[in-house]
């Protein structure tokens, strides 16, 4: 899912208790603030599990609490790479990096673990990939090397096949 809410204190958490009252299990959350003092909005990706039959009423407990569904979808995306990503990734937008493939329509980042040892040292995280098919997973992994290029981020691609 992708999410749009106001920009308030406590608002996330607000946003995320309708998925556990609902039983669904949350994977992963992306959320970064926009460095802009003057926006009143926050953008947040949630990977999430949740029972058959229960999408419905997570959408209206979602909206009761001022949240707006930018994107919802289901398990359509069979092919899964994991990389390595090493660098300054939250000063070059790690949100931004995700939103370029979550924004192709046919892979997404579905899982995303991050180690940051200090303010000022490289971060790493292992990221996630799923696609619709081998062809949209390359092209996924294309946009990541591009990106990787401009923001000086060091991409330890999978070693495994890609067939």
């Amino acid at each position: 899912m992708k999410l749009e809410m106001k920009d308030s204190p406590g608002q996330l958490v607000a946003a995320l208790k309708p998925i556990s009252d609902v039983g669904g299990n949350i994977i992963a959350v992306i959320h970064q603030r926009d460095p802009d003092p003057d926006g009143d909005t926050l953008n947040v990706q949630i990977v999430l599990e949740l029972p058959k039959g229960r999408i419905d009423n997570l959408v209206s407990l979602l909206k009761e609490q001022g949240v707006h569904i930018q994107r919802i979808g289901e398990e359509r995306l069979l092919f899964q790479r994991t990389v390595i990503l090493i660098g300054h990734l939250m000063h070059t937008g790690l949100s931004d990096t995700v939103d370029q493939i979550d924004s192709t329509g046919f892979a997404e980042v579905t899982a995303l673990a991050m180690s940051m040892p200090g303010v000022n040292e490289r971060s790493s995280s292992r990221i996630t990939i799923k696609a619709v098919s081998r062809e949209d997973m390359e092209a996924a992994l294309a946009i990541l090397r591009r990106v990787s290029r401009q923001k000086s981020l060091l991409l330890i691609e999978p070693l495994e096949d890609l067939s």
